[in-house]
């Protein structure tokens, strides 16, 4: 399985953030209900991490209403080994 890292926007407002928070609560994922929230920090957006197949797959578990705005982003780890095959690919 792949792990992708969510990020989904709202409006910077305290009924867009409070839509937004019991939309996520309601839907009983697990992944949504699980969410990380930047609204008291004045960054209007959720984030949580998956282990899913694919994108599509990432994409499905967002709520219909945020999936056009949402950022998903595959997430990889690296070691020390592979850094000369890193620059080299990069290099083309």
């Amino acid at each position: 399985m792949a792990k992708y890292l969510i990020e989904v926007p709202h409006e910077a407002n305290e009924k867009a953030c409070l839509h937004a928070i019991q939309t996520f609560l309601h839907t009983g994922s697990h992944f949504l209900t699980n969410a990380y929230w930047g609204c008291k920090d004045n960054e209007h957006k959720a984030w949580f991490i998956l282990d899913v197949e694919n994108k599509e797959q990432a994409k499905s578990v967002i709520p219909p209403a945020y999936r056009a705005e949402a950022k998903v982003t595959l997430l990889s780890k690296f070691r020390m080994e592979e850094i000369d095959e890193i620059l080299h690919e990069h290099a083309q």
